[in-house]
């Protein structure tokens, strides 16, 4: 290995501690002819309780040394999961996929990265998809996994065309998948004063929340991002009403 001049890294581990720099370091010291090394190192630790466990800025402090290959991190602590999460990753990530991105999540521009999953005890804001959809131009995968009802959501509702915000763009996308997803991220991406989807969209969401968020489909507000359902999963027939397929145009099979 010493005269190892590119190293790339894709790791998930649960562990007592934190990967964390001073690992790395251990391993690239070895590496005295490494040029390019690139990473996305998910570190998990059970946790029961927050007290003297590493903060973000600590685990960052640790990779120093290792600014020349643009190494960011963030880390995040869950309560309720009792697992604490660190990601370190490089600017220059170039594998396909990135998985339980948080609202710590830095931002950057990830063009090679197709398909992402997010994950969090705190709700998601629009302004969060907003930096995603930045980020991953070229989103074609999306996964949502997150319990928690939008806080800001309830200051727009009184007014549901609210055109202040920007409206969250992916050019891409082919699959969204929201089943274990609050009521308002089907919001997020079916309101047309928020998000405008692609074409042909493979939609995975509860019909329960589907059925609640479109106001037993017939909110107008919804309807143009509907109709750009091509496949819904896990519906069944005998639930929908009579309706449904005029609010879902171009499903081609339920």
């Amino acid at each position: 290995m010493i005269n190892l001049e590119k190293l790339s890294l894709n790791i998930s581990v649960h562990r007592s501690t934190f990967i964390d720099g001073n690992g790395l370091n251990d391993i690239i010291s070895h590496m005295p002819n490494l040029k390019n090394f690139i990473c996305s190192i998910h570190s998990n630790v059970y946790i029961d309780d927050l007290i003297h466990l590493p903060s973000n800025q600590s685990i960052q402090r640790t990779l120093r040394n290792l600014e020349k290959y643009e190494i960011v991190s963030y880390t995040d602590y869950f309560p309720n999961d009792k697992i604490g999460q660190c990601h370190i990753f490089s600017h220059s990530y170039a594998t396909n996929s990135l998985r339980r991105l948080t609202n710590s999540f830095p931002g950057g521009l990830f063009k090679f990265v197709h398909e992402i999953s997010l994950y969090d005890e705190h709700p998601f804001e629009h302004e969060f998809f907003v930096c995603i959809a930045q980020a991953f131009p070229f989103l074609k995968i999306l996964t949502i996994d997150n319990k928690s009802s939008q806080s800001k959501r309830h200051c727009q509702s009184s007014n549901e065309d609210n055109r202040n915000l920007s409206i969250v763009e992916y050019h891409h996308l082919i699959q969204l998948r929201l089943f274990t997803a609050h009521d308002d991220y089907i919001e997020q991406f079916l309101l047309d004063t928020k998000t405008r989807l692609s074409n042909d969209i493979f939609l995975g969401a509860n019909y329960d929340g589907l059925r609640r968020v479109t106001h037993e489909f017939a909110r107008e507000t919804t309807r143009t991002n509907c109709a750009k359902v091509k496949h819904l999963f896990n519906i069944d027939e005998l639930e929908v009403p009579k309706h449904f397929d005029v609010y879902f145009p171009h499903i081609e099979k339920i």
